[in-house]
């Protein structure tokens, strides 16, 4: 499982932060878990959501069945409205004929998702779900922190 999170303070382009946690259980029934995050000092609560799945999947050290839970409408209907393969055929540019936007990071995610096999699942924000809550805290924490790092636009680490 990966549960994803971002967030951004006066998004467009405030600090902001995503947060990530990993959880696989192993044969013999006990629960591990990694957690991501980082901050930015300018960047959008869109781009935040995509980093924090791109950095899970990025964690993986071997290709597996990921379920990917995220409260991101933009992530998650990318993939299962299917409107990421109309960006691709279209060559990145929407219905309406406009460049896609975060075009690197929707690259990145998607040779992040190669080796896997990757499922989306939306959840409601701030409704109590428990992973979605601690990666909010994650996200935010982490646009709050002093340590922020520079949104170049591309080269996000």
């Amino acid at each position: 499982m990966l549960y994803t999170d971002g967030a951004a303070k006066g998004n467009p382009e405030g600090p902001g932060g995503y947060g990530a946690i990993l959880q696989y259980v192993d044969a013999k029934g006990t629960l591990h878990e990694k957690e991501l995050s980082a901050g930015y000092r300018k960047t959008t609560n869109n781009r935040m959501e995509l980093m924090a799945v791109i950095v899970g999947l990025e964690a993986l050290v071997r290709p597996c069945h990921v379920r990917v839970t995220s409260d991101s409408k933009y992530v998650t209907d990318a993939f299962n409205q299917n409107w990421i393969a109309g960006w691709q055929k279209n060559n990145w540019k929407t219905s309406t004929k406009k460049p896609v936007k975060n075009v690197e990071l929707w690259k990145r995610l998607l040779q992040a998702m190669e080796p896997h096999e990757v499922e989306f699942v939306w959840v409601k924000g701030h409704d109590g779900h428990p992973e979605n809550e601690r990666c909010d805290r994650l996200a935010s924490g982490a646009a709050d922190g002093e340590i922020l790092l520079d949104d170049d636009g591309g080269a996000l680490v």
